[in-house]
């Protein structure tokens, strides 16, 4: 991600206005269901060499909150970029074209960095990263770069920087959802939820060999349609109560609860039922609320929340290196024994966040300007239609 993003500040495919507050601080609350998980290892691993006592928390599938992000992932696009590339805009303007894009200009730039970071730190300190079977050959290097999955040497279907497979899928959710911009709301959704279903389903009966086929058939990708299914709702003008959403709220978040207590990661079509299905509650109870008009400024905790969804997706690819550097540095100090493993994984997240926060603000998003202004060009001249 995770993770489809809504747009930095200034004139684009997707504006601002489009943003809900409630999604947003979902987006934030998935990234730290990430950055625990991945947290959680990194303590357990400072535990072991340090000779302290840890037990990870199994209070919520943590891991999980990729499936969250895939579903948030399948909602925005529809409902902020579908309005600017539906029905007669999307010939008059070349929609296909400006969302692809949109697209890559806000998600290539910092994961070709992040790759780019974790290939030089590979090949100058090994030891400092998990082994993935050996070095990467020249054809590794390429299809990370180019979003393409491939086997690594310990046959493990993942990109260089294994976050990127998330990014994978990403990818050819946009590619499916582009085929399907100007055909309207309603065509278009239908088109995007039958392909990942037929994707799905004939890739789980002819099981291909190809390694590209069978990742792009794995059912986690059925999680971006729910996604998609919400945002039609939405558009359809469905709005949700406060006390229905509530409803939503704690049943998702209560069937996550069920699933971290009833055995090992859910995989396969498991997946999306039983990690897929909650996130869709969540979303919907986050999406489908009825617009107001913000009488007041919202709290600082709201605004904080907010900002760290704005920077989720420099959350999700920066906090490995945190993670792993303040390991080392704990681990090499004396001071690991003295904090206790739960106190350096409170460390490890804080400083996630605020390293998430200076990289969103300080490199994400002139990246991202410099690479839409480069890939779009006209994008000033062009009509804005109506948002959602």
């Amino acid at each position: 991600m995770p993770f489809a993003v809504l747009p930095s500040r200034g004139p684009a495919l997707t504006p601002r206005s489009t943003q809900i507050l409630s999604v947003q601080i979902l987006r934030a609350v998935a990234a730290l269901l990430v950055v625990m998980h991945h947290a959680q290892a990194e303590a357990t691993a400072l535990a072991q060499r340090t000779g302290a006592a840890f037990a990870p928390s199994g209070l919520l599938p943590w891991a999980g909150g990729v499936d969250v992000f895939f579903v948030i992932s399948g909602f925005i696009i529809v409902h902020a970029a579908a309005p600017h590339a539906v029905g007669r805009h999307a010939a008059e303007s070349g929609g296909r074209r400006r969302f692809l894009a949109h697209r890559i200009a806000r998600v290539v730039p910092l994961y070709w960095l992040v790759t780019a970071l974790y290939l030089a730190v590979g090949l100058a300190a090994p030891s400092a990263l998990n082994g993935s079977g050996g070095p990467p050959d020249a054809g590794q290097v390429v299809a990370s770069f180019l979003f393409w999955p491939a086997a690594r040497p310990d046959g493990a279907v993942l990109p260089l920087y294994g976050l990127g497979w998330t990014l994978n899928c990403e990818m050819a959710f946009y590619a499916l959802f582009a085929l399907g911009l100007g055909w309207g709301r309603r065509a278009g959704i239908a088109w995007l939820v039958a392909a990942l279903v037929g994707i799905v389903l004939a890739g789980a009966w002819l099981k291909p060999d190809a390694v590209p086929l069978a990742f792009w058939s794995n059912p986690v990708m059925l999680e971006f349609g729910l996604g998609a299914l919400i945002a039609l709702a939405r558009g359809e003008g469905v709005r949700l109560g406060g006390p229905a959403r509530a409803g939503l709220a704690l049943v998702g978040f209560g069937l996550l609860l069920l699933v971290a207590r009833t055995g090992p990661f859910p995989d396969g079509f498991l997946r999306p039922l039983a990690l897929g299905i909650p996130a869709a509650f969540l979303v919907a109870a986050a999406a489908l609320g009825r617009s107001r008009t913000q009488a007041r400024p919202p709290s600082p905790v709201v605004s904080a929340l907010a900002a760290l969804g704005d920077a989720s997706y420099a959350l999700y690819l920066v906090h490995p290196f945190v993670l792993r550097g303040l390991r080392e540095a704990l681990a090499r100090s004396d001071l690991a024994p003295w904090l206790g493993p739960w106190v350096a994984l409170g460390a490890m997240v804080a400083l996630s966040v605020v390293a998430a926060l200076l990289v969103h603000r300080h490199v994400e998003r002139p990246m991202t300007r410099l690479a839409r202004a480069r890939l779009d060009p006209d994008r000033h001249s062009l009509p804005r239609p109506k948002t959602v």
